[in-house]
């Protein structure tokens, strides 16, 4: 299985979760768990997703991941489990 960390943040605004999830289906990316808050104005989610099935490869999903976070106002970063599980063991 190749899993990703997707993670959300900015200014909270109208339809930012069905954007992210809406790609994510037509990509074939199942999200495996998922977490959002919002405090006062501001957007947090952090993604955890299945790219097994996407025909898409990882560069290409995180690079389209950046550009609906930019047409939305938001930060959108995408990175492999294995290399934030390895860059938050430092």
């Amino acid at each position: 299985m190749t899993r990703a960390i997707i993670t959300v943040v900015g200014k909270d605004s109208v339809g930012i979760i069905a954007k992210v999830c809406t790609y994510l289906a037509e990509n074939q990316i199942n999200i495996l768990d998922i977490s959002q808050t919002i405090v006062q104005d501001f957007f947090n989610m952090m993604m955890i997703a299945d790219m097994t099935k996407s025909a898409k490869a990882f560069d290409v999903i995180a690079e389209e991941l950046g550009k609906i976070g930019e047409e939305t106002g938001v930060q959108v970063k995408c990175q492999l489990e294995d290399i934030f599980d390895k860059m938050h063991r430092i």
